[in-house]
């Protein structure tokens, strides 16, 4: 049976509950130039995962290994049968793989390697995942100041400047997991009100 990727997602976040325990998952994270198929946001760190169904190709790979390398602490690819013998080649050695095929009338995961700590992840890209409201979160927490007046990209450079990286990640991660997409589009638009801009009719995207 050929699986594809409608086929593989839910069964791959019940495997990750498993072996991971407490996780949040956020699906289609824009990223640089790419998207993220999942994001799992875990007590310990980002991990990106990118996967390739029987159905698909290496086209964007190496563009997205590009991206996935800047944003996550830990990478996995998770592929079809047709790409399990040679996914490795295309992949940095400290992503991990997971392979993924039809057994016994169901979906089958099997961690053929586990991903090794990311060495080229960015702190300050990772800080371009949080929205506004979850930025003045940091600051309260910490006591920095509001920088109501300045850009989404000034506070975040004040935030890397001002606190520890481990107290950041921690914080970082805190906020991915606690995510509510409802008040944090409540937040936004008061925000966008006492700025006087156009409030925002739809959710923000989950990506």
């Amino acid at each position: 049976m050929t699986l594809l990727d409608q086929d593989i997602r839910e069964p791959l976040f019940d495997f990750l509950e498993q072996k991971y325990g407490k996780i949040r998952i956020l699906e289609e994270k824009q990223i640089g130039r790419s998207r993220a198929d999942v994001v799992m946001v875990t007590e310990h760190g980002l991990y990106g995962l990118e996967i390739k169904s029987d159905a698909d190709t290496y086209t964007r790979l190496k563009r997205q290994v590009r991206d996935y390398n800047r944003f996550y602490d830990f990478n996995f690819i998770v592929v079809g049968t047709r790409h399990a013998y040679h996914v490795h080649e295309h992949v940095p050695w400290w992503w991990g793989i997971i392979t993924v095929e039809w057994y016994q009338g169901r979906v089958d995961f099997y961690l053929a390697r586990e991903p090794e700590a990311n060495p080229e992840v960015s702190l300050a890209d990772q800080l371009t995942l949080l929205w506004r409201p979850e930025l003045v979160r940091i600051q309260r927490e910490y006591d920095l100041p509001a920088y109501k007046e300045k850009s989404k990209a000034f506070v975040q450079s004040r935030i890397l400047e001002k606190l520890p990286a481990s107290d950041l990640k921690r914080s970082l991660l805190i906020q991915l997991f606690e995510r509510d997409y409802t008040a944090i589009r409540e937040e936004i638009n008061a925000f966008r009100k006492e700025k006087g801009r156009r409030a925002r009719r739809k959710p923000p995207r989950r990506k």
